[in-house]
């Protein structure tokens, strides 16, 4: 069963050019060593970036929490955000991508003197690596919707590993999908330390009772941008939102529910832990949502 993350495949793609460390090279010779600090111990940070209509959406956004990121674990990207930005679009401008792209920005540590942990022991400039593929979210997934599982792998505190970075290691998200995809479920729904509702293995969650969206603090999930933005367009366009620390009962009892993540935007939720939500999919806030998302991408509405 697929997930929010799931995808057709394109023929484009095996002809779509990486760019690693500044050079453009093919898709076959797209290699790191085995000593980079990203294969040894996941040592690194990345974003997930859209290409829409020309324009990389959000751009600003993804930049800030990929600059917050590289200052959390002291790594020097060694470049500003404006050079940065040319490498993307120099990649884009030589695929000759305009639309319908998903771009996965990753930033290592860099090659290591030896398969270890340790920082210090990086002996040159961190990977850099842009790779840009064609990639449209599942459209079926609109009205057929996800089906999740609550897992018992927990969402951490930012004093045990901060899950607003957006990390190279993803075991524990990795686990807490096994668990769900064991279930037959297409995604884990995670709480946190405390045992309230905190976010999906992937994605963020929301959930709508009486016309009202609901979602968790904020404190133990991820940064997400999309998740952001849906917020903020409740708060701009008079949708109530609340936004705090709910068991799983309140969840589980929502009339409808959606995940937001910056591949599949606004994803509708069809049943958490075997429950069938009552509303038809993409459930009536959710479809007002996902309107005001689609016009917000098309420079159609203000943030």
């Amino acid at each position: 069963m697929p997930g929010s993350q799931d995808f057709a495949a394109d023929p484009r793609n095996a002809r779509a050019l990486i760019s690693l460390n500044g050079r453009h090279v093919a898709r076959d010779e797209a290699t790191v060593s085995v000593f980079d600090g990203g294969f040894v111990v996941g040592d690194g940070v990345w974003e997930g970036l859209r290409l829409h209509q020309g324009k990389l959406l959000f751009l600003q956004q993804h930049l800030d929490r990929l600059y917050w990121g590289l200052d959390k674990i002291r790594l020097k990207l060694g470049l500003d955000r404006a050079a940065l930005t040319t490498e993307l679009q120099r990649l884009l401008e030589a695929n000759d991508m305009q639309d319908g792209v998903h771009i996965r920005l990753m930033v290592t540590r860099g090659k290591k003197s030896a398969p270890n942990q340790d920082p210090r022991n990086a002996v040159g400039p961190p990977t850099v690596v842009i790779v840009a593929e064609y990639k449209q979210p599942d459209p079926g997934l609109a009205t057929r919707g996800l089906s999740l599982h609550t897992a018992s792998i927990r969402c951490s505190p930012t004093d045990m590993f901060d899950m607003r970075l957006n990390s190279h290691s993803r075991l524990n998200l990795i686990m807490a999908l096994l668990e769900a995809i064991d279930a037959g479920a297409d995604e884990a729904l995670m709480l946190d330390p405390h045992g309230y509702v905190s976010s999906c293995n992937a994605t963020n969650f929301f959930w709508v009772r009486n016309g009202e969206v609901i979602t968790s603090s904020g404190e133990y999930c991820f940064h997400g941008v999309t998740r952001g933005n849906v917020i903020r367009l409740c708060q701009e366009h008079d949708i109530p939102l609340r936004q705090g620390n709910f068991v799983l009962d309140d969840a589980r009892a929502a009339e409808e529910a959606f995940v937001t993540g910056t591949f599949g935007g606004l994803t509708p939720v069809r049943e958490i832990d075997g429950r069938r939500l009552p509303a038809a999919l993409p459930g009536p806030v959710t479809q007002k949502l996902r309107r005001l998302y689609e016009a917000l991408k098309d420079g159609r509405a203000a943030i």
